[in-house]
């Protein structure tokens, strides 16, 4: 008999592949449900995600819901969102923030799981990692000129840089993102979790 998505959910969660690679014992962090309408596909929980088990649940995700324009309570509805990280665990700090996720993630548990995900209308792809895994060789040579040619990728997938607050000086160089790309993003959102 075909497992089921609560059944795949509780082995993620008791995946130990990493064990011995990470700082912390492996503790994967992400919330699905069938009826999820967007996939956010980030790139790893960072150290406070980690401890609390709850995704986004720091300054990038103050920041995501803001241009999400989604309150807390939309964002952690799994019925509207479901959040998957390319790496699923924290992988520790290096010299300039977080290490990358971990390269084992995302091909083998993300097809198992978008079989799965039958009502998903729009991937989020947020930071270069998630855009490398599912873009691959369709992506911009840099983050910047994917993210500022998003409707190419449209209606799958809407690339986006990674919304920490190390990215505001990105933000500040590239005013466009604010003026062009958010009110679209947004739109969309709406249309999808609110249909009329």
């Amino acid at each position: 008999m075909e497992e089921n998505l609560d059944e795949l959910m509780f082995r993620i969660k008791a995946c130990r592949v990493c064990e011995g690679k990470l700082p912390y014992d492996p503790h994967p962090v992400f919330t699905l449900d069938q009826t999820s309408k967007i996939l956010i596909v980030g790139q790893a929980p960072g150290i406070k995600v980690h401890l609390s088990g709850i995704p986004w649940n720091d300054q990038s995700g103050k920041e995501l819901r803001k241009w999400l324009n989604v309150s807390d309570m939309d964002f952690y509805d799994t019925q509207k969102f479901a959040i998957l990280p390319t790496g699923l665990c924290y992988p520790g700090k290096g010299k300039n923030g977080d290490l990358p996720p971990r390269k084992e993630c995302a091909p083998l548990w993300h097809p198992q799981i978008l079989k799965k995900l039958n009502d998903v209308q729009l991937v989020l792809l947020i930071g270069k990692y998630a855009q490398e895994y599912y873009l691959k060789n369709e992506k911009y040579r840099s983050l910047t000129d994917s993210v500022k040619n998003y409707h190419e990728y449209l209606p799958r997938f809407f690339p986006l840089p990674h919304p920490s607050p190390r990215n505001f000086i990105w933000q500040r160089k590239n005013p466009w993102f604010q003026e062009r790309v958010i009110p679209v993003l947004q739109q969309l959102v709406q249309q999808i979790l609110y249909p009329t």
